[in-house]
């Protein structure tokens, strides 16, 4: 018997040029090739965009997001894109450092899943644009299961204009 398909929503960013690839926006291609072949089903990807850096980096970032499908569990593909990371030539160190690549399950089919290495949803994704602008292009539908809300209702209320106290 063969083991069910999981869709994930996940999130590519890069602030790195490399040697091979070039700039941050080809690593992000480079990095959708790889995982092709390793046998991830690319349902959609959204179109590249530039976002400002968090924390200390001063290098702004590309980012995108992606529907991908596999029978892979969710730990099972935070070790795989642990280890696609380290191909690109991402070391572990300073939080919010610049990286060639980082690969960030965002949501999946399964709902709430939390062990000691993965929280799914991501604890962060509901206030990063720049994981909501290109997800909500392709997965804007998609519910968060701890807030009911769809991704494109989150990125609503996160660039929803606010009052300045006078």
């Amino acid at each position: 018997m063969s083991q069910p398909s999981h869709l994930y929503l996940i999130a590519l960013g890069s602030n790195m040029r490399t040697v091979r690839d070039g700039p941050p926006r080809k690593v992000i291609e480079a990095a959708v090739e790889v995982l092709e072949d390793v046998g991830l089903l690319f349902h959609a990807i959204s179109p590249v965009i530039d976002s400002a850096p968090v924390g200390p980096s001063q290098r702004w970032y590309a980012n995108a997001a992606a529907v991908v499908e596999t029978q892979r569990g969710p730990e099972t593909m935070l070790g795989l894109f642990k280890g696609i990371e380290q191909v690109f030539g991402r070391r572990r160190g300073q939080r919010w450092a610049s990286r060639v690549l980082d690969l960030d399950i965002v949501l999946w089919d399964g709902g709430i899943w939390a062990s000691a290495t993965l929280i799914i949803p991501h604890p962060q994704f509901r206030t990063r644009g720049f994981v909501l602008q290109p997800a909500k292009a392709i997965a804007g539908d998609w519910r968060d299961p701890v807030s009911n809300l769809s991704v494109a209702q989150l990125y609503a209320r996160l660039t929803k204009p606010r009052p300045v106290p006078r």
